[in-house]
C-alpha cells in the first residue's frame, strides 16, 4: 500500500475511533448505557472498511487515488448520512476554513476570477499591496514568479498569490493598450477580510450597514461602524446573503441592538446541557428604528441575529424566508491538518423557535438550491413574540414583510453573461478619468451603446428603454469600483438597490411596531403586577 494510501487509511480509522469515542462519551454523560454494546461494533465497522479499501485499491480499473476515496467519499459521505451540515474539512479546506473565521489572510490583496480562459484581476482592494501598486480591474495575470498562469484555474493563481507576510512575489500582467508585459513585485501583507463591506449615511440621519459573514472582527466591525453613524435616527441592517459563521459574534451582534439581560439564543444537544445567552451590554437605550434585510441566503449567525430581534419585536424583518439552518456544528482538530464539523446541538430563538429546515429524504442539492420561493407555514411551529405577534420555526425566519428578490430577464442576463458593465467601465476609465459627482448621461449610454456593437451583443432599442434604470445604476457602479475602490461602487449599486429602498420606505412601519410593543409589553407587565398584588 502507498504511502498517501497508508496516511489517509489512518486518518480514516483515526476519525472513525474520534467519532466512537465521542459516542461512549456521549453515552456515559447522559447515562444511556446501551450506547456502551457499540463499542464492538464500532470496531467491526473499522475492520469492514478496511477490507473494502483493501479490495478496492488492488482491483480497480483503475490507480486509485488515495486521498479524493477517502477526503472526497467515505468520511463526507458518512457524515453527509447524519445531517446537511456535519462535514470533514482537508487540509486546504481547513485551512480556508481558519482563514475565514480569522478574517484575514496573507497575500496581495485583489480578487481575481476568470474571463476568456484567462485570469483577471476583477479589483483589488483599497490600501493593499496590489492596489497601491497600481494594478487595475482587467488586468490579465499571465505568469506569477516566472510561472505561466495558462490553463491554471483561478483558486491555483489565488494560492500562488497568497503567502508567509513580508515574502515578495513577482506578477507579469498583460494590460489593453500597453504593449509589454507589465511587472510588478509586491511584498505580501496582512489583508484583512472585512464582515462589514460597506456601511454609510444613505440618508440623513438614517445609516446602512451589511454583515457579510461572522467571522473572528465581526462584532468590533459592528460596534465601531455605529459608533460611526453616531446619533441614528434609524438603521437599514442589511445581512441578506449572509451565510453566518461564529455563533459569539453573531451573539455580540445582536446585543447592540437589544436591551441588557434580553435572551439572543439558546442551544443544547443530547451530550450538552442548554446554554442560554442574553445580552451583556444591551443597546444603551438607543431604540431608533430598525429594518433587517433577509434572503433565502441568510443563514445560521445571521438567523441567530434577525431571530433575536424579531422575537423581541426591536425590528423589522424583511426580504424573504432565510436559509433555515438551526444546526450548532463544534469544530474538531484532527491528525494531518484536518478538522471535522460536528453538529452537536440545536439552536433555539428567544421566543424557543427551532428554525432548522426538513433535510429528510432531500439531496444536498436540493436542500441548499431547490427550495420554494414562498414556503407554506403549514405545520409549522407557531410561537409569540414578547408582545404576542405570532411568529414561525421549521423553516428559517419568516420576514415580517415580504420583499421578493427582482428577477432578472434575458436582456440582462446577456450583458451580464458577456461582462458587458465591467469591460465598458474598464474602457471608460483609462479614457475619461471621471470624478466622484460623474454620472450616467446620454453620452455615455451613447458610448455604452457602441461597446456593445463591438462586442457584437445583440440587442433592441425596446430593451435599452424597458432597462434603462437598471443600465445606468450598474454602469456607474461599476465604474465607481474601477476608478475609485471596491467600497465606492458598493456603495453606489447600495443607493439604486430597489430592496434597499424599500427597506427605507418600511422605517416608520419599524417605528410603530417597536413603539406598539413596548406599550403592549408594559400593560402586560402591569396587569400582572396588579394581579400579583391582589
Amino acid at each position: 500500500m502507498a504511502r498517501s494510501s497508508r496516511r489517509s487509511l489512518f486518518l480514516v480509522v483515526f476519525f472513525l475511533l474520534a467519532c466512537g469515542f465521542l459516542g461512549i462519551l456521549f453515552a456515559q454523560r447522559t447515562g444511556d448505557q446501551s450506547s456502551l454494546s457499540s463499542d464492538g461494533d464500532v470496531k467491526d465497522s473499522l475492520k469492514q472498511f478496511a477490507d473494502v479499501y483493501s479490495i478496492v485499491e488492488q482491483n480497480y480499473a483503475e490507480p486509485v487515488d488515495a486521498d479524493k476515496a477517502i477526503y472526497d467519499g467515505a468520511i463526507p459521505g458518512m457524515l453527509h448520512a447524519l445531517d446537511p451540515h456535519s462535514n470533514f474539512f482537508d487540509p486546504k479546506s481547513y485551512a480556508l476554513m481558519r482563514e475565514d473565521q480569522r478574517g484575514k489572510y496573507y497575500g496581495v490583496g485583489m480578487t481575481v476570477g476568470p474571463r476568456n480562459n484567462q485570469v483577471i484581476v476583477i479589483f483589488p482592494f483599497n490600501g493593499t499591496p496590489a492596489y497601491k501598486a497600481g494594478i487595475h480591474p482587467g488586468d490579465v495575470i499571465i505568469a506569477v514568479d516566472g510561472k505561466s498562469t495558462e490553463n491554471m484555474s483561478v483558486t491555483d493563481v489565488a494560492d500562488m498569490l497568497k503567502g508567509p507576510k513580508g515574502t515578495t512575489v513577482h506578477i507579469s500582467i498583460s494590460r489593453d493598450g500597453v504593449e509589454k508585459p507589465m511587472e510588478f513585485t509586491l511584498v505580501r501583507d496582512e489583508i484583512p477580510r472585512y464582515s462589514v463591506d460597506v456601511h454609510f449615511m444613505i440618508r440623513p440621519g438614517i445609516g446602512y450597514m451589511h454583515v457579510n459573514g461572522f467571522n473572528e472582527t465581526t462584532e468590533e466591525e459592528v460596534s465601531k461602524a455605529l459608533d460611526e453613524f453616531g446619533d441614528l435616527k434609524g438603521l437599514i441592517l442589511d445581512l441578506r446573503g449572509n451565510p453566518g459563521g461564529l455563533l459569539s459574534e453573531g451573539v455580540g451582534v445582536a446585543d447592540k441592538f437589544l436591551k441588557k439581560g434580553q435572551l439572543i439564543v439558546s442551544h443544547h444537544g443530547r451530550a450538552s446541557a442548554e446554554k442560554r445567552y442574553v445580552a451583556q451590554h444591551g443597546n444603551g437605550g438607543k431604540d431608533y428604528p430598525l429594518v433587517v434585510l433577509v434572503n433565502r441566503l441568510t443563514a445560521s449567525a445571521a438567523e441567530i441575529v434577525s431571530g433575536a430581534i424579531q422575537d423581541h419585536d426591536r425590528g423589522l424583518i424583511a426580504g424573504e424566508v432565510t436559509f433555515g439552518k438551526g444546526l450548532v456544528q463544534t469544530v474538531y482538530p484532527l491528525s494531518e491538518n484536518t478538522g471535522l464539523a460536528l453538529t452537536t446541538a440545536h439552536y433555539y430563538t428567544p421566543s424557543g423557535r427551532l428554525i432548522q429546515r426538513d433535510y429528510s429524504n432531500v439531496s444536498l442539492y436540493d436542500y441548499y438550491y431547490s427550495r420554494d420561493d414562498v414556503p407554506s407555514l403549514a405545520n409549522r411551529e407557531v410561537k409569540l413574540t414578547d408582545s404576542g405577534r405570532t411568529v414561525y420555526g421549521g423553516g428559517g425566519i419568516t420576514p415580517d414583510v415580504m420583499i421578493p428578490t427582482p428577477k432578472s430577464n434575458h436582456f440582462q442576463d446577456t450583458l451580464l453573461q458577456h461582462y458587458a458593465f465591467f469591460n465598458f467601465a474598464k474602457r471608460y476609465v483609462v479614457d475619461h478619468h471621471p470624478a466622484k459627482n460623474f454620472e450616467v448621461d446620454d453620452e455615455v449610454m451613447q458610448e455604452f451603446r457602441k461597446s456593445l456593437d463591438t462586442a457584437s451583443v445583440e440587442y433592441t432599442q425596446a430593451e435599452l428603454i424597458d432597462n434603462n434604470d437598471w443600465i445606468r445604476s450598474n454602469i456607474k457602479a461599476e465604474i465607481f469600483i474601477d476608478a475609485f475602490g471596491e467600497d465606492e461602487g458598493l456603495r453606489v449599486r447600495t443607493e439604486a438597490d430597489p430592496e434597499v429602498l424599500k427597506g427605507l420606505d418600511l422605517l416608520p412601519q419599524a417605528k410603530a411596531l417597536a413603539d406598539t410593543a413596548r406599550k403592549t409589553i408594559a400593560e402586560h407587565n402591569s396587569a400582572a403586577a396588579l394581579s400579583a398584588n391582589r
